[in-house]
């Protein structure tokens, strides 16, 4: 793999990058013809499902992302034999845009992370309705099929703290964006009680980078790193539409020194879950 692997996210005016194209549409052709095999319309083969004839067009279309319980019910009813759930896992990687599928991968392989967020709440500690917020905010806007469908990606991530063994992982976050807003008073509330259940894990440590530190490491900018199962360690970097994963070792090596300075400089995990407390208290 190279240094660097970039990719660039389309307008988000236009059509969500994967979206009636590739694997979704491959996907949507198998399963319109075992449809037909099967002597079944959209609208008796949604009735089946619990799904609307309009929504199974979509999935034929390659239009919108087909979630996995559908697949595997879809896979059963019309026979398939497991063609179509062979098919799941790329399906699966179609909901993310473009430019952070590689980086979803990799975090699902992940037996280490660490994370430096600075404008929003790191993704997998979001809450639902703080990720809508996040996405309803984005400009050029989503339309609101995209901003689900990036709820319920987003969401699906968060089973890596379910996932066993557990991968270590630790978060440091800036503290004004503890304190913004985002989606009103109490989706933050919401949000900072979420921080402080996902603190308490034992496979997981949160800090807190006050804004009065005069020494800050991380003022580059938010990155994640990545440890998988296999050994190699990975480090993201995303800005505006653009995003970057570093495999060679001496960027990794870089930004994993620059991530120890960082949790050096914040406060410490159990001072960071008393300031979110307090920050509670002040809600």
């Amino acid at each position: 793999m190279s240094e660097t692997v970039a990719a660039a996210a389309g307008e988000a005016g236009s059509p969500e990058p994967g979206v009636g194209s590739g694997i979704l549409r491959v996907f949507g052709r198998q399963m319109k013809r075992f449809r037909l095999r099967a002597g079944l319309d959209r609208t008796q083969f949604g009735g089946q499902t619990g799904y609307s004839a309009a929504t199974i067009a979509s999935y034929e279309q390659g239009r919108r992302v087909p979630p996995p319980r559908f697949i595997d019910q879809a896979d059963e009813l019309l026979d398939a034999g497991g063609v179509l759930q062979e098919m799941k896992d790329e399906v699966a990687r179609a909901q993310f845009p473009a430019f952070f599928r590689d980086a979803a991968r990799l975090e699902a392989e992940a037996v280490e992370l660490h994370a430096y967020d600075t404008h929003v709440v790191k993704g997998l500690l979001q809450t639902e309705e703080y990720a809508r917020a996040v996405f309803t905010m984005r400009r050029p806007l989503l339309d609101e099929e995209t901003i689900e469908q990036r709820v319920t990606a987003r969401l699906a991530r968060q089973e890596i703290f379910s996932a066993g063994p557990a991968p270590l992982m630790s978060f440091v976050i800036e503290e004004a964006a503890l304190r913004r807003p985002i989606g009103g008073a109490e989706v933050l509330r919401g949000q900072l009680e979420q921080i402080l259940l996902i603190g308490h894990k034992r496979n997981v440590e949160i800090q807190v980078m006050p804004l009065a530190r005069e020494d800050h490491a991380g003022l580059s900018g938010p990155f994640t790193l990545i440890e998988t199962k296999s050994g190699q360690r990975i480090a993201y970097a995303e800005v505006q539409k653009s995003s970057h994963l570093y495999t060679e070792r001496t960027p990794v090596r870089e930004l994993e020194a620059q991530y120890g300075i960082i949790r050096a400089q914040a406060l410490t995990p159990r001072e960071s879950m008393a300031f979110v407390e307090r920050l509670l208290g002040e809600s």
